[in-house]
């Protein structure tokens, strides 16, 4: 019988149990296994490797393409969207826009000879012939009589009538020793805002009675700007001195 010898080298004392006979160590690590038969070493088997762990997974044909499953990305702190009503508020400040002409001494000259339908120069001059009345009280009965005919001579040749000029004078009425405005709507609007960037503005209340154009500041998510308004001057005291369009700038 063919005797065959099997040495098993190894960093670290390992024990290797034979089919039979006895175990024998060198002392050098060495492992001098007893002898097997022919029969015997013909029946041994190489032993197979375990497949590699792949994704933190047990190895098998399940894991075999697996991989590390991709980590998702948060936006970064202070990241806006516009189109998302979480997002910050935006906000459109409409102030002022009542100032006059200088020439006119306070009167919003410019919405009453609009309301009248007659030209701002044409109203102008219509007043040339008037005498204001004092801050503090109005004109006499007598000097009332006279500014109104004074009016009349220059505006009646466009179709203004004694009752549509009283109308008019009492709505735009104003104190200048108190400072105070005629009648007037504040107007209100919003941003439009297009993926964090601010690309318009909705007017959402028209306002009235602005004598000038007010100023107008926009903030959204890409910053703060200024926009100018449009005004429009009509014979309806809803709709005279009303903001019809607003442009940033």
């Amino acid at each position: 019988m063919n005797l065959k010898m099997k040495m098993i080298t190894t960093g670290t004392l390992v024990a290797v149990i034979a089919v039979s006979g006895g175990i024998a160590f060198s002392s050098n690590n060495s492992v001098l296994a007893a002898p097997l038969s022919t029969t015997e070493t013909t029946n041994i088997k190489p032993v197979k490797e375990a497949p590699p762990k792949v994704g933190g997974h047990k190895g098998g044909q399940d894991c075999k393409n697996a991989s590390a499953p991709p980590t998702s990305s948060s936006p970064s702190a202070g990241t806006t969207n516009g189109n998302n009503p979480g997002q910050a508020t935006d906000s459109v400040v409409i102030s002022g826009g009542f100032n006059t002409d200088p020439q006119d001494h306070g009167r919003p000259v410019v919405l009453i000879a609009a309301a009248l339908g007659v030209p701002t120069e044409v109203f102008r001059e219509a007043f040339r012939g008037v005498t204001p009345a004092g801050l503090d009280s109005g004109p006499s009965t007598e000097q009332a009589q006279k500014n109104k005919a004074a009016l009349l001579k220059v505006l009646a040749p466009y179709g203004i009538t004694n009752e549509r000029l009283d109308e008019v004078s009492n709505y735009y009425r104003y104190n200048g020793r108190k400072s105070e405005t005629w009648q007037k709507t504040q107007a209100t609007a919003t941003a439009i805002v297009t993926n964090g960037v601010v690309t318009g503005v909705t007017i959402t209340n028209p306002g009235a009675g602005y004598s000038s154009n007010p100023t107008i500041t926009v903030t959204g998510p890409n910053g703060t700007f200024t926009a100018t308004a449009t005004l429009a001057y009509t014979k309806d005291f809803k709709t005279n001195g009303s903001i019809s369009a607003i442009t940033i700038n």
